[in-house]
Order: C-alpha cells, then sequence, then structure tokens
C-alpha cells in the first residue's frame, strides 16, 4: 500500500511537472539550420523542455510567442579550443589552470572549470551557447584531456568530459620535433602491444585512468586533437591516423592547404584561425585569409576559432567567421565551421536547428557576421539568458551620475 501511495506521488510530480513545461514559439524568422535544410524564411521554431521541438508546425500552440519579423535565428555558437573558464587574468598565473609541469595523457580540467568567470558572460554576447575547453598541457606531448561546457554560467555547465585528447607536436623551442612524434608513436604502440596480449588473458587488475584514455583513443572512441601548422607533419600526422585507426583532428593548421587534397582524402577536420594570416614561424609560411575558403572547396571539414587569446577573445568568432567568408568561404560553411562541425566531430548535442536537438538559439538583429548587429535574445537547452556581461555593468557604473567618487571601489 506505501509503495502504490509514492508511485502515485511520483507519477503525480511527473504530470505535474509536465504541465508547466513551457513552450515557446519564435515565428516569422530567418532561421539559418546548419542542416540540410537549409536557411528557412518566414519560418518558425518551437522550443519545449530544452529541445527544439518543431520547425514549421501546421499548428502553433504555445505559451510564449515571439515575432522573429526581420530577424535571424541561428544555433549557438561553439567555440573550441580555448581555456575559457580555466583562466581569469593571464598574467595572473594565481588566475591560470590549464596548465601544469606533469600535465599528460589524462590530465583533466574540467574539475577546475569556473562557470562564473567574467569571461564567459563576455563570450555569450558574441552568441556562444557551448565550448570545447581544452588544456595546454606541460612538458609531455600529451597535453591532456578537453571537456565541454555550455555558457549558462550555472554550476552544471560542464556537460561532457573526456571529449578529446589533446597533443602538441611541430616545432619546439627546445629539442627536436622528431622526438616529439617518436614519443606519441611509442606510447601509443606499447599500449597497442598491451591491449593485444590482454585478449589472450584475463586482467587481473583495474587499467589506471592513462590507460582508459589511450583505449579509448586506439578504439576510435575519443577523438585526438593534435596541434601542428607545418605540411609535412601534418602527412605525418595522418600516417598515425592510418596507422593506429584515429579519430583525428587537425588543430593551428595554417600549413594545411599545401595538402588539402590530403586532409580530404583522410577525412580529416581541420581547426583554424580565419584570421590568421602573416607567419608566426616557419611551420606556418602558408598562413592566409584565403585558406578556410580554399580548405572548404578542397571538400576539408573546417572548424573556425579563435586565434590567439582565444579564451580573452572568444566574443569575436563571428567576426572571424565573416572574415572568412569575406575571402572566399561560403555563408552557410562558416555558419556551419562555428556551429554543426564543431557538434558533429565533437559529439555535441546542437549546433543545428532540427528537431529533437538541444535548443541552443541566437536571435540577431540583423546578420550576425556583420559587426554593427546585436543579439535580441538567446537561449541556452530552452531557457533564455542574460548577455550582460561584466563590461556592460562597468560601463554603467562610470557613465552615470552619481553621489559616489570617482573610480569608488566599493
Amino acid at each position: 500500500m506505501k509503495t502504490m501511495k509514492l508511485t502515485m506521488i511520483a507519477s503525480a510530480l511527473l504530470s505535474s511537472s509536465a504541465a508547466l513545461a513551457q513552450i515557446t514559439a519564435i515565428t516569422n524568422a530567418t532561421i539559418h539550420t546548419a542542416s540540410d535544410k537549409g536557411v528557412l524564411e518566414s519560418a518558425t521554431v518551437v522550443i519545449e523542455d530544452g529541445k527544439i521541438k518543431a520547425i514549421n508546425p501546421e499548428n502553433v500552440s504555445a505559451d510564449t510567442t515571439i515575432d522573429g519579423s526581420g530577424k535571424v535565428i541561428t544555433p549557438g555558437f561553439i567555440g573550441t579550443m580555448n581555456q575559457l573558464g580555466l583562466v581569469e587574468v593571464g598574467a595572473v598565473a594565481a588566475s591560470r589552470d590549464a596548465g601544469d609541469d606533469d600535465a599528460g595523457v589524462d590530465f583533466d580540467t574540467s574539475s577546475a572549470f569556473n562557470p562564473r568567470s567574467s569571461l564567459i558572460a563576455y563570450a555569450r554576447k558574441g552568441g556562444i551557447t557551448q565550448n570545447l575547453v581544452t588544456p595546454w598541457g606541460g612538458k609531455s606531448e600529451f597535453a591532456g584531456l578537453g571537456f565541454v561546457a555550455d555558457l549558462s554560467g550555472e554550476f552544471d555547465s560542464v556537460t561532457d568530459e573526456h571529449t578529446a585528447l589533446v597533443v602538441k607536436l611541430g616545432a619546439k623551442s627546445k629539442g627536436s620535433r622528431a622526438k616529439a612524434l617518436d614519443n606519441v608513436v611509442n606510447k601509443l604502440t606499447a599500449h597497442q602491444q598491451k591491449l593485444d596480449k590482454a585478449e589472450d588473458k584475463e586482467k587481473d587488475s583495474k587499467p589506471s585512468n592513462e590507460e582508459q584514455v589511450l583505449s579509448a583513443v586506439l578504439a576510435g572512441e575519443m577523438p585526438v586533437v593534435v596541434w601542428v601548422s607545418r605540411a609535412s607533419d601534418i602527412l605525418e600526422v595522418i600516417k598515425l591516423k592510418r596507422q593506429f585507426g584515429l579519430d583525428l583532428i587537425i588543430a593551428g593548421a595554417d600549413d594545411a592547404v599545401v595538402v588539402a587534397d590530403e586532409l580530404a582524402a583522410a577525412e580529416v577536420p581541420v581547426i583554424i584561425s580565419a584570421v590568421s594570416n602573416l607567419p608566426t614561424s616557419f611551420d606556418s609560411l602558408h598562413a592566409h585569409l584565403e585558406n578556410a575558403g580554399k580548405l572548404e572547396a578542397a571538400g576539408v571539414n573546417v572548424i573556425l576559432s579563435i586565434g590567439g587569446d582565444a579564451s580573452h577573445n572568444l566574443y569575436q568568432l563571428r567576426f572571424d567567421a565573416g572574415i572568412a567568408v569575406a575571402n572566399g568561404m561560403s555563408y552557410e560553411g562558416a555558419i556551419k565551421a562555428i556551429t554543426a562541425t564543431p557538434a558533429k566531430v565533437f559529439g555535441i548535442d546542437g549546433g543545428v536547428i532540427a528537431a529533437g536537438k538541444r535548443a541552443d538559439l541566437v536571435m540577431w538583429s540583423a546578420d550576425p557576421f556583420e559587426y554593427s548587429t546585436s543579439i535580441d535574445k538567446i537561449w541556452i537547452e530552452g531557457e533564455e539568458v542574460t548577455t550582460e556581461s561584466r563590461h556592460d555593468k562597468l560601463r554603467e557604473r562610470y557613465t552615470t551620475d552619481s553621489d559616489m567618487p570617482r573610480a569608488y571601489t566599493k
């Protein structure tokens, strides 16, 4: 009898919760779906319980209806390859948590992620709703594990841990790139041999964290992001993909255009900065504003990321995408390069506007790649979030007449 009562109460609570679920409909908007459906004009998208319920339903029944006339709707943008939430002020060592001398294969920084970092609210102003956070590592070629977090600012905003293994290769200020590559090959070979032997006998102990990561990598279950730029190095890394069956992504890749056909044939996505247009080393002699468009034309899956201080400048991702379009990349290709492509490559729920997908959406006043465009509304997992940042509060503080002295501290 007691069990029946508990069951009835639980059922009632679930029914009540479902009844309270709010349905939001955005109507009459231009929707960039970042999917095969392309751009939909005067379209409607319906949000319910954190998901996209429908696109252009015949009948719209919603608790809240928002007129999107003259507005542009895109999926929330996805940042990659930065330390957002792991750094506050780059010059202050105590606020940096993305690196450690002892970092290696299993270096996991997700526990250090700060969802209340002032940088997160600022990045959200640029339409960023999710982000692949990556460690900088330490002395090892293996920098550690990337993870995914949304930019809601909530304490449960880390949505996926151990998303990808990050490896740093290429030019060295001390030592040889050949030795670094050998270290990676030897690590993978040793673990593969251990796995092969384990098939013949029962394991007598639980694998270490490092062993679990390497096993996932060798099984193709965890992507490997390799920082490398020189064309010859990229070809060597493609050999690693074939040798070990890696799910490989190349980051940096200033010389990728030289081997674009090889990257396309090997189905290796490339993460590049659209504004990398000058060589910063002998590894990046082919850096150019047209690289994103050329890689797209060659059939390479391109992800656009911020170069330089990406953690503090992630807000600029939409402007970098616009620069890529101005220099040869297709408009929809640029949209996908910051939405659908990173979502697919890293297994992130979101990045497209389609029924059943996570409701990360941005309503723009006009073309999101234009400098003068602003965000009207932004939703993360179906919840509308603010675009106010610390910058807005400081502007208000110092431009509003007050009885307080100038530059007051309390």
